[in-house]
């Protein structure tokens, strides 16, 4: 399975929290529609109160595209718990990762987890990272909004454009999402 929980440890870094919660066997809270996670035990990270992002097999689904179309030099506009990351470098397809963050403490509190030669962790503003002049990506995937909210659609818009020459695949998380709330 190149999707899975992450293995990251709980901690706080200024405003983010990287935390396990439990889902019940029998909770109500958590029933969404096709986004309903599964009952288990998982791994979020918080701004505040907010989750942004976890490894519920719900979140899983809505990344499942970037991981499969991953191979050669991939980039990753937003680095959240790293799962995506995580299963992009299972792979050995995958030469290189480069992740755009745009948070230092996300960055300080998720990235030395992954330690692997291939990644490179750039401290950058999606809309703002100019890659280097010639390189080319087998894969692009923006997940950098904390909501699936159709105001996301013009970021994703421009980002795609952004990379549109550049990648042999790219995909923006839950834009089909965004789109059907329109």
């Amino acid at each position: 399975m190149l999707l899975e929980k992450v293995d990251i440890p709980e901690g706080k870094r200024g405003q983010w929290t990287v935390e396990r919660f439990d889902i019940p066997k029998h909770s109500l809270a958590f029933t969404y529609g096709h986004r309903a996670p599964s009952p288990g035990i998982y791994t979020r990270l918080l701004r505040g109160q907010h989750c942004v992002m976890s490894d519920t097999d719900a979140e899983m689904r809505d990344h499942y595209g970037a991981v499969i179309n991953a191979k050669g030099h991939i980039l990753l506009n937003g680095l959240g718990i790293g799962m995506v990351l995580k299963g992009c470098l299972k792979k050995p397809e995958v030469t290189k990762a480069t992740v755009i963050e745009i948070d230092p403490d996300v960055i300080a509190l998720v990235g030395p987890h992954y330690t692997d030669p291939r990644v490179e962790i750039i401290r950058a503003d999606a809309y703002a990272y100019q890659p280097p002049k010639g390189v080319r990506y087998g894969m692009v995937w923006h997940d950098i909004w904390s909501d699936i909210c159709s105001d996301n659609l013009e970021g994703m818009v421009k980002l795609h454009r952004k990379y549109g020459r550049r990648t042999d695949w790219q995909g923006s998380w839950c834009r089909w999402e965004c789109e059907r709330g329109r």
